[in-house]
């Protein structure tokens, strides 16, 4: 390590060099199929602004692969500010593109490119990417080298006025990915998922290799799409489909055009099918329009229950019951989403579960009354898993209640003892730990308060650890004996499917976080690698935004300064006067409400929170850096870490 630590130490990376010194942060590096999608992305996002019927995807032999549209082409001329072609600019300059003015008269109204970092990352981690565009009745035709337009855009060629479209085809740079090569079976699931969004839209797949073309095109929309995944099943009720979307007129919460189309059925046996989509991009790990969609469905089967009074004495129904044999397909429109990481899996925009819950709870309820022979099937269905549920619950409760340890009296348990569902959250604080309580959803979270820092037990004996009040407290709640990384513990006592490290989002709160994650590394590491562990994220600023013609107040929120930066841009992109909106920055998780700390924190649905992640093959790198930074001997090694990593720091003033 060099002792050297002046100006020459700091590097600004430009262009496109960020993506390739941290291509993860970009993309994912199993296989080239997300840089190949962003540019499929781009296709699809001018055939639902309603400017092409086809699009054809091909893999050639060579490895590379092309994608080409019928829509309006990218843009040729000098872009006013960088003095380069738009073209140019679309694949060499991040967070650049024509998909940030949703306003009305935007060149895309919704799109699922948001961030303009799409096909600039294809082009930072491909060795070669060529585009042509057909415009304004030229052929215009432009080379990447590693990155670096070789010649700048020409026209080679005319082509009628009514031509217009995109050509990009991508050579992959092996060295960033696990597998160089795309992953066909994955990218034909994909482009399927999308030709059943874009109902009209035909998509065709060409393999080089072997001469094959397959196309897809699914008039029946998500109907059609959802039966075929399902023929080989009996469905206890006709796939329910229906789209509603606001109108311009009579709606202050949402935008015009947003809204939602969905598919949906049960079945009492066999595979669940679910698939969901923002704006065409496929959310593999779900998100808030997902839990939209869990709501409505919820309250309209429940409605209905009690309006034909099926629910049996005793019987409480949940969400999950109604749910656990849904089969559905979703695709949101939505304005402005918001998603987890740039490869967009997740959607985490608040607004989008009110959105759906509201576009389907009265349209299924009206067709559960108007169909009610199948809706008293679909009830029975639900009110079986409920039983089921409060069979197997009461099962486990017999069971251990005899030798189960008393529970620490500052633990506020949760009313079911569910261990698969159950969540607990250690809480800094008695202050937060009481809007906690207020706050959460009583019937599967525990809230625990901690009061003060927690004891650094990194070089604690396990004989010894229990001395500690606080660790030992910890300890009977969840119901685990402490034990080491390559023990062989009894998990079956574990009282919560999910703990959660609930501290201020400042630096007292990350120091306790820390101590947190050392004794459960230290002393209870099989609950990480089971992915029991996560880390709360409470934001750490509120925005008031005052009311804007139909709009009403509203109230955003942010983790840090960089999500209160974005959000202050989009502020000013979306014309609300400058300095109108407060900001409020939060001294704890004591000075939210209740109901602001389940909206942001503890909601399974709106809530960001981190799992904690170890495995066996990295415990070893873990455990060497988790001694350098805690155990006590390790002082001179800390000391030169900090100096090295200091320019990395934020000062929390």
């Amino acid at each position: 390590m060099s002792a050297k630590y002046d100006e020459s130490s700091f590097k600004v990376l430009r262009g496109l060099e960020p993506v390739r010194q941290r291509p993860g942060m970009y993309t994912t590096l199993d296989n080239p199929n997300h840089i190949i999608t962003e540019v499929v992305d781009n296709a699809c996002d001018e055939a639902l602004a309603g400017y092409s019927k086809c699009i054809t995807v091909t893999a050639h032999a060579d490895g590379s692969v092309s994608v080409q549209d019928e829509g309006r082409g990218i843009p040729v001329g000098i872009h006013p500010e960088e003095g380069v072609s738009v073209v140019e600019v679309a694949f060499t300059v991040l967070h650049s593109g024509g998909k940030f003015d949703k306003a009305s008269g935007g060149a895309y109204r919704f799109a699922g490119g948001l961030h303009g970092v799409g096909v600039a990352v294809t082009n930072a981690l491909s060795t070669a990417v060529e585009v042509t565009v057909y415009r304004d009745g030229g052929e215009h035709y432009l080379r990447f080298e590693h990155g670096v337009a070789v010649t700048p855009l020409a026209r080679i060629a005319s082509c009628a006025k009514r031509k217009t479209g995109t050509i990009v085809r991508a050579w992959p740079d092996a060295k960033y990915f696990d597998n160089p090569n795309v992953n066909l079976p994955q990218m034909e699931r994909a482009l399927r998922a999308k030709a059943v969004l874009l109902p009209g839209v035909t998509i065709t797949l060409n393999i080089g290799q072997t001469g094959e073309s397959k196309s897809w095109c699914y008039p029946d929309g998500l109907r059609g799409y959802l039966a075929e995944a399902l023929s080989d099943q009996e469905l206890a009720a006709p796939i329910f489909t229906g789209e509603r979307y606001i109108a311009r007129e009579g709606d202050d919460t949402f935008v015009e055009g947003e809204g939602a189309a969905w598919a949906l059925t049960w079945a009492e046996e066999g595979v669940i099918t679910r698939e969901s989509y923002v704006n065409l991009i496929p959310t593999w790990s779900g998100g808030t329009h997902d839990a939209g969609l869990r709501e409505g469905v919820f309250h309209a089967v429940k409605s209905f229950i009690d309006l034909h009074n099926m629910l049996p004495k005793g019987i409480k129904l949940t969400s999950d019951d109604v749910f656990s044999r849904v089969s559905f397909v979703l695709s949101t429109k939505l304005l402005d989403p918001s998603f987890q990481g740039q490869t967009k899996e997740k959607l985490v925009s608040r607004n989008a579960l009110k959105l759906v819950s509201g576009m389907v709870s009265d349209p299924l309820l009206l067709w559960l009354n108007e169909h009610i022979e199948y809706g008293k099937k679909i009830a029975e269905i639900s009110i079986k898993q409920a039983q089921s549920r409060m069979k197997s619950t009461q099962k486990i409760e017999k069971k251990k209640g005899s030798s189960v340890a008393v529970l620490p009296g500052k633990l506020t348990d949760a009313a079911e003892f569910n261990p698969a569902r159950n969540e607990l959250f250690l809480v800094e604080g008695d202050s937060a730990g009481g809007s906690a309580k207020q706050g959460r959803n009583k019937e599967f979270q525990a809230i625990m308060p901690l009061r003060g820092k927690v004891l650094n037990t990194f070089e604690v004996d396990r004989d010894r650890l229990f001395a500690n009040a606080e660790v030992h407290d910890i300890a009977v709640a969840i119901g685990v004996d402490p034990h080491g990384m390559h023990d062989h513990p009894d998990l079956s006592g574990l009282r919560y499917h999910s703990i959660f490290i609930m501290a201020d989002a400042d630096v007292d709160g990350s120091h306790i976080a820390t101590l947190l994650l050392t004794l459960f590394f230290q002393h209870f590491p099989k609950l990480i690698v089971n992915g029991n562990i996560y880390l709360a994220q409470p934001p750490l600023f509120r925005i008031d935004i005052p009311a804007q013609g139909k709009k009403p107040l509203r109230k955003l929120y942010a983790l840090n300064t960089d999500e209160l930066a974005v959000t202050e841009d989009r502020l000013r992109k979306e014309k609300v006067r400058e300095g109108a909106w407060n900001i409020s920055r939060f001294k704890g998780l004591g000075e939210m409400n209740p109901l602001q700390l389940w909206e942001t924190t503890m909601c399974p649905d709106t809530r960001r929170a981190l799992r904690v992640e170890l495995d066996a093959g990295s415990f070893l790198a873990a455990e060497h850096t988790m001694t350098m930074l805690m155990a006590k001997r390790e002082s001179g090694s800390r000391r030169e870490w900090l100096e090295f990593h200091g320019n990395e720091v934020t000062g929390d003033v």
